[in-house]
């Protein structure tokens, strides 16, 4: 085992003990983020509690170019488990935890880097992915937004969207004071560079019925309950009709019904209905049109439409601007020797940093089929490669101490 694969294990074990399930996201400044300070000498770091859990680490070592970001938030752990979740186990070819996918594994790699080279590097580690409420990147792109043009890769500041809730700086910061050229987000991605993903939104419907005895013939909009299973018909059909729409690799409109709540009884017609839908628009579906379509898909019109969260694709922006953006994140990474992998239908906040105008593409450790899952689990060749990558890039960007060899085996 390398010395650098051993230390972002030692690292990941750490990690994976503490618990920072969202929900509830009962997180605070100490705990995981004590151990994340004590293992980050020479950094200057700040710490920010955004509430509901919501904590961020900004540190910053020299004049980086570069953001690496990476949240620490996992999902809650199922039943299916077949030890604890928070005990990193390790094999001969992978690491079992909670998080260890998805996406501690990387923070751990990142943390062994930072320890192992002297080079000039920025980290930002967050809280709150798993619950689609990105206080801590919107605090993060008001204090710091991209580079000006003609200072960087950045295009400039701009909103994020609606569900964003991110408010541009009016003063750009100069390079003096740590504005950064691109942002390198982590997440499981196979080791590529990912350069483009779905967008996501969220959406809560209510319908109005009247109660009565269910014995007699009832009209459309009597029964909440059966207008809410009418209007899901519909929408399932309209997403059926959607799959002749591409963009790069991907293919059509995801959509899923999460939820759906109302009723008292079977013998009585139930006077309210709650459901709960999500939908993962390809770059090119306008999100605002796609809200229209799914309101007035069946009568009578749901009693309340309120969608609760909006992340934009990757690229953000219209086609122009996405086009741009996805030219100057393949730039990068073909600069930095990191090979571009295919679009993927998951949803990452690096199109949060994209929409406010910096260059950004998602790159990580593992494989997005064992995140969430039980005995989530990272494969060693992985994290490894992933650490020597970031070390190599560190020691390439900054003024690093000599190369690490994390070749020699024990």
């Amino acid at each position: 085992m390398s010395p650098l694969l051993q230390s972002t294990l030692e690292h990941l074990k750490a990690l994976v003990s503490f618990d920072t399930r969202n929900p509830p996201r009962a997180i605070s400044t100490g705990g995981i983020f004590d151990y994340i300070r004590a293992q980050l000498p020479g950094f200057d770091i700040t710490v920010s509690d955004h509430g509901a859990g919501a904590v961020g680490l900004h540190a910053v070592r020299g004049q980086p170019k570069l953001l690496f970001n990476v949240h620490l938030d996992t999902v809650p752990d199922s039943p299916a488990w077949t030890a604890s979740p928070h005990e990193l186990r390790v094999t001969a070819g992978c690491a079992i935890g909670l998080g260890a996918c998805d996406i501690k594994g990387a923070a751990a790699a990142l943390l062994a880097v930072a320890n192992a080279s002297g080079g000039d590097m920025a980290l930002l580690f967050t809280t709150d992915e798993e619950a689609n409420d990105p206080r801590c990147i919107a605090s993060f792109l008001h204090a710091f937004p991209p580079l000006p043009l003609g200072e960087g890769r950045g295009e400039g500041t701009g909103g994020a969207g609606r569900g964003g809730n991110i408010e541009p700086s009016p003063q750009p910061l100069s390079r003096g004071e740590r504005g950064y050229e691109a942002v390198i987000v982590a997440e499981p991605t196979r080791g590529e560079a990912v350069l483009a993903h779905r967008g996501i939104q969220s959406v809560l419907m209510r319908f109005a019925g009247h109660a009565g005895h269910a014995s007699g013939e009832q009209k459309p909009g009597d029964s909440a309950l059966h207008q809410a299973v009418r209007w899901g018909d519909a929408a399932l059909d309209f997403v059926a009709a959607q799959s002749h729409e591409r963009f790069g690799g991907l293919t059509g409109l995801r959509f899923n019904i999460g939820r759906i709540e109302g009723g008292i009884k079977a013998n009585m017609i139930a006077p309210s209905a709650e459901l709960r839908f999500g939908m993962r628009p390809l770059p090119t579906m306008h999100p605002d049109g796609l809200l229209e379509r799914f309101r007035a898909l069946a009568e009578p019109a749901p009693a309340h439409f309120e969608e609760t969260f909006r992340g934009p694709s990757l690229p953000a922006g219209d086609t122009a601007t996405a086009e741009a953006r996805r030219l100057a994140a393949r730039d990068l990474a073909d600069e930095l020797e990191i090979p571009v992998g295919n679009a993927v239908d998951f949803w990452t906040e690096a199109s949060l940093f994209s929409a406010a105008g910096y260059t950004a593409f998602v790159y990580g450790p593992g494989d997005i089929a064992q995140a969430h899952t039980a005995d989530e689990w990272v494969a060693l060749d992985q994290l490894q490669h992933y650490a020597e990558v970031i070390f190599r890039l560190i020691e390439k960007c900054g003024h690093g101490r000599p190369p690490f060899d994390s070749s020699v085996q024990e």
